[in-house]
């Protein structure tokens, strides 16, 4: 108990308890519990009775060999490549990647951005950062990279809504309703959204389309939406007519057209365009064939009578 109790000698000259060879003595002091093992070793080594366990050098050693390594790699930077390597060599090397959500994106796109070399460790793998570089591919709106234990990474993304393709010279790009430039045209199902042609064709487009698309079966013909001088529009027809619409009154404009292509279909005939930028008349211009044609039809009309000579009674 000499290691417990301090101070407790048999007789009034007993010696106490030393540590190192230095005294240690208290009246009636117990140390606590969780110290008296580390204090007995202590003391043992003190008075040369403490034999260290085998192979307790060599562990020492390993152990400060470990720890100036993890330190070194701390410096260096290089703790992250460490975990990585190691991680993945036990089980949790992603090898499968799901994409959800992506329709114009191409996974390869996706997968690019993820920067996966084989051996990337999930643990190691940072989402966030992954997230960031797929936000960054021209139609993705939003993006989430989760990871999913012990080998899969899911990647859900949310894409912008094309609303038309718009040509401004010999470039023809993907946009949303706001106008804003999602992407180059690349074909495909593309095809088939609104063509606007001409500067600020996005910014008038959405409300004179809204005003076009109440009657589908001219809306169904236009192939192209000409914003002239950022002041009206030319309709392009899937025949080759083209409609000047006026400056103002646009909505009156398309619903006479209409009435007059149900009543006298207007728009099936041989004419090149219908010019309503006038209030007070509609100018029809004929195609060069139509207008040799009636131009030959007129010639052939005699320019005179001749009168029969008068009979005198």
């Amino acid at each position: 108990m000499s290691a417990l109790k301090w101070g407790q000698g048999e007789g009034k000259g007993a010696a106490g308890p030393a540590l190192f060879g230095l005294p240690l003595s208290f009246d009636h002091f117990v140390l606590p519990r969780v110290l008296r093992r580390p204090v007995r070793v202590l003391a043992r080594l003190g008075v040369g009775e403490f034999q260290a366990p085998r192979f307790s050098a060599a562990m020492m050693s390993a152990v400060l060999l470990a720890s100036s390594s993890a330190y070194g790699a701390y410096l260096g930077g290089h703790v992250d490549g460490i975990v990585q390597s190691i991680t993945a060599r036990t089980g949790f090397a992603v090898d499968q990647v799901k994409v959800v959500g992506n329709r114009q994106t191409s996974e390869i796109d996706i997968l690019d951005r993820l920067e996966l070399d084989g051996w990337t460790s999930l643990i190691g793998f940072d989402a966030e950062a992954a997230r960031e570089r797929i936000s960054g591919l021209p139609w993705i709106e939003v993006a989430a990279v989760r990871k999913v234990y012990p080998h899969t990474l899911e990647v859900r993304v949310e894409e912008r809504e094309a609303f038309a393709l718009w040509q401004q010279g010999d470039e023809l790009s993907v946009i949303e309703k706001d106008g804003a430039v999602i992407a180059p045209f690349s074909g495909g199902k593309q095809v088939l959204l609104p063509l606007l042609i001409g500067v600020g064709a996005p910014a008038k487009a959405p409300d004179f389309l809204a005003k076009v698309e109440k009657y589908p079966d001219l809306a169904n013909r236009i192939k192209g939406y000409v914003r002239v001088g950022e002041r009206r529009w030319d309709l392009k027809l899937d025949n080759g007519i083209t409609v000047k619409l006026p400056e103002d009154g646009e909505d009156q404009a398309i619903a006479e057209l209409v009435k007059m292509d149900q009543d006298k279909g207007l728009l099936s005939r041989d004419i090149a365009a219908v010019d309503m930028r006038l209030t007070d008349r509609l100018v029809v211009q004929l195609t060069p064939e139509a207008a040799t044609q009636r131009e030959a039809a007129l010639n052939e009309k005699p320019k005179s009578l001749k009168r029969k000579p008068e009979t005198k009674i």
